[in-house]
């Protein structure tokens, strides 16, 4: 076909994605998913069991490229949808934040209980205020270093409560 992933389909399968799901899980498991279609496919094409399918235009969008700065933290968001951004954005490019001048990549978070000023840590144990509500930080990398959990993190570069991060 001419256009941009818009010719004919010969199989399909539905993927449920988990409230937990990254976009790293979910593109090991579609390429899983890809090889075991593709290669029932060729099958059914050699038996002349396939027959091809238009696909259907209504919802079809363009998706343009993940730009690194599109994945920078804004406190001001609710809660939630910087979790769910954090794993849409992991494992590339890394929703990220600064504390002292110093890039952290955020892997892992949950929302959590309380609230304050967006941005602000709400206690000694990276729980971060968000516009709505707040965000337990749980898998951090700071520039340079391998990826680590909260505990390990702040032995190494405490972010006590009342710290603002930007």
């Amino acid at each position: 076909d001419d256009g941009l992933d818009t010719g004919p389909m010969l199989m399909t399968e539905t993927v449920p994605i988990a409230r937990e799901t990254t976009a790293a899980d979910l593109h090991d498991r579609l390429a899983e998913l890809g090889a075991r279609l593709m290669a029932q496919a060729l099958d059914g094409i050699e038996a002349g069991s396939l027959s091809p399918t238009p696909q259907p235009e209504d919802g079809a969008t363009y998706a343009k490229k993940l730009a690194r700065e599109e994945a920078r933290i804004d406190w001001r968001a609710p809660a939630a949808d910087i979790e769910r951004r954090v794993r849409a954005f992991t494992p590339w490019p890394g929703a990220w934040f600064e504390a002292d001048g110093v890039r952290v990549k955020l892997l892992a978070a949950k929302v959590a209980e309380g609230n304050g000023e967006p941005g602000t840590a709400i206690d000694d144990a990276l729980t971060i205020a968000c516009g709505d509500g707040a965000l337990r930080l749980e898998r951090l990398q700071r520039e340079g270093r391998k990826p680590t959990d909260r505990d390990a993190f702040l032995r190494g570069f405490p972010l006590a409560k009342g710290r603002r991060l930007s």
